[in-house]
């Protein structure tokens, strides 16, 4: 190829050479018969000698501007004939909607859309897979996420001014802290989800962390008693392991992975999306975050966007926590220009999201490969953004403190949001069908309970805490004078909740139980009933670990505690 046909494809816009294919919901690469090699790395086909040929003109010569307007992939063959079923024409497979193939491979909101392109292309694939940074989790997670449980996964913004143009804002030499910490718990039906913030001046314990260093090397990295949240990342060589041990110290819930973005992230991110919507109550403007903006409705990016989530000084009390909910709002918004379909069937914004998700994030080793990223987003694509609720770790100004300047929990209100997330429960009410299943759950408790000396159940401890079992019969026979409860040791392996099953015909022996463990219907399952120790039927208690000692209600809350902090994800609402 000549130096000007060269130059003729290096010009080309790589997201013009994606398209969508409807049969598949997936983008391919097509590259034009006279294109040189694509800005976008991707596989190459073999030309066909009537396409190299081109069309000549009489003076015998090639029109190359004549090829050029033919860049379209060739005319498919027509299928032969297929001969017709007995009883009439063959029958096909209902196709599934473009518009749902696309979300399955571009739902993944929260995880930013780093799957977006669809990757058909062993290149492009590779290319994708080394803009990806990752640093180990060091044991801090679950292992990885799976399609069989609920997701957890902690998104961090780290104030680190790395990156160009960043420098401006100051503390250009920091090592950045956790700034803005988001745990987003995705539940196991995929009908509802929590994405929870946590306050960086608020107290808590920051524990040891083992450390995987830059060079290789590991560590154990000192714990730090009340601490500020935010020096959970960055500050004494702390990596994002070490914030997923905090978070988890505090809400008890394990992160299946991370993800860190900087300040370029906001900025790259809303800009492959062609802005994001934003509404003002009143009019800002504040020279620490560089954001000046009239009152009313905004479509920001890049810097601008930046700014908008960076301030705080102009909203609410002009605190964290007033900044915490801008940034929830503005969070909303891009999930929901993400999830539209003018960026869905849009393969330029496609292929913008992938570059910007793939160079601004840093991720957990274990997820460090766009593959399963994609498996991830596809997971996360399920979730309807109705069901979706931002709230924040409930809070209290820090007692200790004349001047107050950082927070403490608020354990009353934090303890059954905690739980409630723990067990999969909703912030939101989740749709029709949902709530007839849980209408029959919570039926089981519904009926005759006998007398608590008719119990007989057998006792196992799964939850991990030494005694429980042993401690459970001992309340259950001298305070609710269930006399036949027996306690037959540990269960086979660790469970999250506690479990009661029970035959049919023990119903009422199961009610009876579940109203003095403080049980919740989703906890009772009918089934077979066992033997205990004499060879006569009983029922099966099985204690988790959310069990908290015996005479302590295990229920969770089904609704959560009044005043905490939330927006939801579906509704637009003005910053104030």
């Amino acid at each position: 190829m000549d130096a000007q046909g060269r130059g003729r494809a290096e010009n080309i816009d790589p997201a013009d050479q994606w398209v969508l294919n409807p049969n598949t919901g997936d983008y391919e690469l097509r590259l034009s018969p006279s294109a040189g090699q694509s800005a976008v790395p991707g596989p190459r086909r073999s030309p066909r000698s009537t396409t190299r040929q081109g069309t000549r003109g009489r003076d015998g010569r090639r029109d190359e501007h004549r090829d050029e307007q033919r860049d379209v992939p060739p005319q498919r063959r027509r299928r032969a004939p297929q001969p017709e079923a007995a009883g009439g024409r063959r029958k096909q497979k209902p196709k599934k909607s473009r518009g749902k193939k696309i979300l399955m491979w571009t739902g993944g909101s929260l995880a930013f859309v780093l799957v977006a392109a669809g990757v058909s292309g062993y290149l492009y694939y590779q290319h994708l897979n080394d803009n990806i940074n990752s640093i180990a989790d060091d044991g801090a997670s679950t292992g990885g996420f799976s399609k069989d449980r609920a997701i957890n996964i902690l998104v961090m913004g780290t104030d680190k001014r790395s990156g160009k143009g960043n420098e401006k804002y100051g503390d250009k030499g920091s090592v950045g802290h956790a700034d803005t910490t988001i745990l987003l718990h995705v539940s196991k039906d995929r009908t509802n989800a929590t994405a929870l913030s946590i306050p960086r001046d608020m107290i808590t314990d920051i524990p040891d962390c083992p450390t995987t260093m830059e060079d290789g090397s590991k560590k154990t990295i000192r714990g730090t008693q009340g601490a500020r949240f935010n020096e959970s990342l960055g500050q004494s060589e702390r990596t994002p392991s070490c914030t997923m041990r905090t978070v988890t110290e505090i809400t008890g819930i394990v992160p299946d992975h991370f993800m860190v973005a900087d300040f370029n992230a906001v900025k790259t991110l809303s800009s492959a999306v062609g802005g994001v919507d934003v509404c003002l109550a009143k009019d800002i403007d504040d020279p620490d975050s560089h954001l000046n903006l009239p009152a009313g409705k905004h479509t920001i990016e890049g810097e601008e966007a930046l700014a908008f989530v960076r301030t705080r000084h102009s909203v609410g009390t002009g605190g964290d926590l007033s900044r915490i909910e801008l940034q929830q709002q503005f969070l909303s918004s891009l999930m929901r220009k993400l999830k539209s379909n003018d960026t869905l069937t849009n393969p330029k914004k496609m292929i913008d999201l992938a570059e910007a998700g793939t160079k601004a994030l840093t991720v957990d080793s274990r997820i460090a490969n766009i593959m399963k990223l994609r498996d991830l987003g596809m997971e996360l694509g399920k979730l309807d953004m109705k069901n979706l609720s931002f709230a924040t770790v409930p809070v209290v100004d820090n007692p200790a403190e004349k001047v107050h300047t950082t927070v403490v929990v608020d354990e009353a209100k934090a303890d059954p949001l905690f739980s409630m997330m723990r067990a999969d429960e909703s912030l939101t009410a989740v749709k029709k069908k949902e709530k007839k299943e849980k209408a029959a759950v919570a039926a089981r408790l519904k009926g005759s309970k006998s007398a608590a000396s008719d119990v007989r159940v057998n006792i196992y401890n799964g939850s991990g805490k030494t005694g429980a079992a042993q401690a459970t019969l001992t309340y259950l026979q001298n305070t609710e004078g269930m006399s036949k409860a027996s306690q037959l040791g540990n269960a086979p392996s660790d469970l999250k909740k506690t479990t009661l099953e029970y035959a049919p015909d023990q119903a009422d022996q199961a009610r009876r139980l579940a109203d003095v463990m403080g049980l919740s219907g989703s906890a009772m399952k009918p089934g077979k009933s066992e033997k205990n120790s004499q060879g006569l039927p009983a029922i099966k208690l099985t204690l988790g670990s959310d069990f908290k000692g015996a005479g302590v209600p295990i229920s969770t809350p089904s609704k959560a505690p009044e005043g905490i902090q939330k927006v939801e994800a579906d509704k637009t609402v003005c910053a104030k």
